[in-house]
């Protein structure tokens, strides 16, 4: 693989010269065709009665500075995103619709990202991947059927670039605030030898992180390799990245807030009764993806597509563990030279995860005028070992062994779907969508787990059927749409595994029932979207994260998710263009009942609290974003509000998340000299204000001395930061 980033970009375009003067022989069209055969089945069209927004490779682009995705589509309706280190580089994560990413479906070309057990997506393990994506949809709510992870607030579908059919080459550096810098190097060939197109990508970010000691060293490439004939195409990808983070998963704790908004907690230790905090108090990971995907047309109104894919990933992360029990880690307690015996002495472990993920996914599609058909469908495997080693202690030979393994569990996931979508036009200006899917999963964990050696024995199974009806009304810039989903859950890895002796996780089912209009005219557009999502037995948010700072979850019986979301957009003049949406909702738990452990007594108190709101759910979003084109010459201010988010369910104001207000600036140029295609400058200012806020939190609250204490630790994001890029396109 080293091999292919080490062929200079001169030498790519100088062999792809050879095919140049043939690219014309493969039309655009025929290109473009092909490769939207491997997402269509996943995608929602214009006919298609879903709410959703599409992100293209110029938006991308645009923002792109070596932040993650949840980053580059923070602007889109219902979408919220937050960053552990402050910057968006990094662990970052988003929310839609006050749903986290273990409950939004994440696809690459149609294969599944979600990590398979825990639910959710890991962005530290995809950095700059934007700069190798086509596109994003965005579907809100629970979309149309798709291969992987249940849809319980959005979809999110990216596809990589098309082989691009004339050679070029690209370079862009970023640098900026806090250490930060990033190298992305692109070329490709062309079209060689009328059926031939190789692109590739390399990336390289570094940042200091707004937090204390929230580095990120990160890399990744994109490799692509695609044939092309008249109504074939073979593609084979690669790609994979290698990062290493300082952990800041815990946040900033409240009392700190006003004192150090940089503060991190994670690596500290005492030494001699000084704070210390540990150097390699890091996360390490490497993953690499493979996607062989073939497509055919058959005749006019047929095509097909099988995708074969394979996920590798490997890696851990290592903690210094003050004044930690032997027993946790199934050790004796120790007996030093002098005869006293000692439960506890400060250790450094790691804890590894090495899994592999693969399958096939598939999909024959039928057009004709009037009725469109998709039948697909998708089987994958997942294998991945949990373990965890204690690399030192403070008392010497305490170990066994070195690298002694206290811990070692498996978990085996097969997960199998299969469905239908059917569109017919009835009228000219009206059409009818139902899809239908059934889904089925089969789960085992075993092995020891991290908590004192427990055996785990988990072995369960799913089978659920997911039914979609809607009808769709276009007609002279008028679109409207109705919908009923019908969409259900499993629990995940954590569900199980942090769950209560007396817990037993159960999965949810999603009802969700949605309309929308939308007026488009030649320079501007308005709409608005109506939901409403009712749970039964949802796995809400309690507040409370593991010790690797996941959220934790556990099933509510009755809940809800209802709201209007608002899109507009106007051409001003042509050059200057406004957009915006709005989301209201009201996201609430009927019946709640609060439980609160009493560390007095051991127990747990019951307190019944009527109605509350959804955690991480706020009631109000609004975006705002102009853009200013002229000549060569562009401009954007963004703008974000988000209203008040709720650490737990209780609706308890010192337990929240405050509003924040924040504005972006991004200034650009872009240059046209005879030596090359364009050089482009850009410079953004994020926080342009320097707006003092927070985007994420946890808390877990209890009562000592007959009085409510908690523990906690919020997000605090960067103030006023700034970047510049310059891109060479040859």
């Amino acid at each position: 693989m080293k091999s292919v980033f080490l062929i200079s970009a001169a030498t790519f375009l100088a062999f792809a010269e050879k095919g140049h003067a043939q690219a014309d022989l493969l039309t655009d069209s025929l290109h473009v065709s092909l490769d939207e055969v491997v997402i269509t089945a996943t995608k929602a069209g214009k006919s298609t009665p879903v709410a959703y927004s599409d992100i293209s490779r110029q938006e991308l682009s645009r923002r792109n500075d070596g932040q993650g995705i949840p980053y580059l589509i923070s602007q889109s309706p219902s979408v919220i995103m937050t960053s552990d280190a402050g910057t968006g580089i990094g662990y970052s994560g988003f929310r839609i619709r006050g749903t986290d990413a273990s409950r939004i479906n994440i696809t690459v070309n149609g294969v599944p990202v979600n990590d398979a057990e825990s639910h959710t997506i890991f962005w530290v393990n995809m950095p700059d991947f934007a700069s190798s994506v086509e596109n994003i949809q965005i579907q809100r709510g629970a979309g149309t059927s798709t291969n992987g992870a249940a849809a319980f607030g959005a979809t999110v579908a990216m596809q990589t670039q098309r082989p691009e059919m004339k050679p070029y080459a690209e370079y862009a550096v970023s640098a900026g605030s806090f250490g930060t810098v990033r190298n992305t190097v692109k070329w490709g060939t062309g079209l060689l030898y009328d059926h031939f197109v190789f692109d590739a990508r390399y990336s390289n970010i570094r940042s200091d992180g707004f937090i204390d000691r929230a580095s990120a060293q990160m890399s990744s490439y994109f490799v692509s390799a695609a044939f092309y004939a008249s109504n074939t195409l073979i593609k084979f990808q690669i790609f994979g990245s290698k990062e290493k983070t300082y952990q800041a998963w815990t946040g900033v704790p409240s009392e700190m807030l006003k004192e150090n908004r940089t503060y991190n907690p994670c690596g500290a230790y005492m030494e001699d009764g000084i704070l210390k905090f540990y150097d390699n108090q890091m996360d390490n990971y490497w993953q690499e993806n493979y996607h062989l995907i073939a497509s055919q047309q058959l005749g006019d109104y047929w095509n097909m597509n099988l995708t074969l894919h394979y996920t590798r990933g490997d890696g851990y992360y290592e903690d210094y563990k003050a004044s930690a029990k032997y027993g946790s880690y199934k050790l004796p307690d120790y007996t030093d030279p002098e005869g006293n015996t000692l439960s506890r002495t400060d250790m450094v472990r790691r804890k590894w995860l090495d899994n592999h993920f693969y399958g096939g996914v598939y999909s024959a599609n039928y057009r004709r005028e009037k009725l469109q058909m998709t039948f697909r469908g998708g089987i994958n495997k997942y294998d991945g070992d949990h373990f965890g080693r204690v690399m030192w202690t403070k008392a010497a030979n305490a170990l066994p062994k070195p690298d002694y393994e206290y811990y070692f569990n498996t978990g085996e996931k097969l997960d199998y779907n299969i469905y239908t979508k059917a569109n017919y036009q009835f009228l000219s200006f009206l059409n009818g969508y139902l899809d239908l899917q059934y889904s089925g999963i089969d789960y085992q964990i075993t092995g020891s787990d991290d908590k004192g050696g427990d055996h785990i024995d988990v072995d369960k199974n799913w089978n659920f059927f997911n039914p979609k009806v809607g009808v769709n009304f276009q007609q002279n810039g008028h679109h409207a749409f109705a919908s009923f989903s019908v969409a259900n859950r499993e629990p995940s890895r954590d569900n199980f595994t942090e769950a209560a002796p007396d817990e037993h996780p159960v999965h949810e089912t999603l009802y969700d029932y949605e309309a929308g209009y939308t007026f488009t005219h030649s320079r501007f557009q308005a709409g608005v979207n109506l939901y409403y999502m009712d749970y039964n037995n949802q796995l809400i948010l309690t507040g409370k994260i593991s010790e690797i700072g996941e959220a934790l979850t556990t099933n509510i019986k009755d809940s809800y998710r209802m709201g209007m979301e608002f899109i507009a957009g106007v051409e001003i003049t042509p050059w200057l263009h406004w957009k915006g949406n709005m989301t209201l909702s009201r996201n609430k738990i009927r019946n709640f009942t609060e439980f609160v452990d009493n560390w007095d007594t051991g127990g747990q108190e019951v307190y019944e609290l009527g109605t509350t709101n959804i955690a991480f759910s706020p009631d109000l979003i609004v975006n705002s974003i102009f853009d200013f084109f002229y000549k060569g010459f562009s401009a954007g201010f963004s703008s974000q509000y988000v209203g008040r988010q709720y650490l737990d369910n209780t609706s308890s104001k010192d337990r929240s998340v405050n509003p924040y207000f924040v504005n972006s600036l991004r200034l650009g140029y872009v240059f046209k000299p005879a030596c090359m295609k364009e050089i482009g400058i850009d410079i953004s200012i994020n926080n342009l204000f320097n707006e003092t806020y927070e985007t994420n939190g946890w808390v877990y609250s209890y009562l000592e001395g007959g009085e409510r204490e908690k523990e906690d630790g919020y997000f605090t994001q960067a103030g006023t930061h700034a970047m510049a890029r310059v891109t060479f396109k040859f």
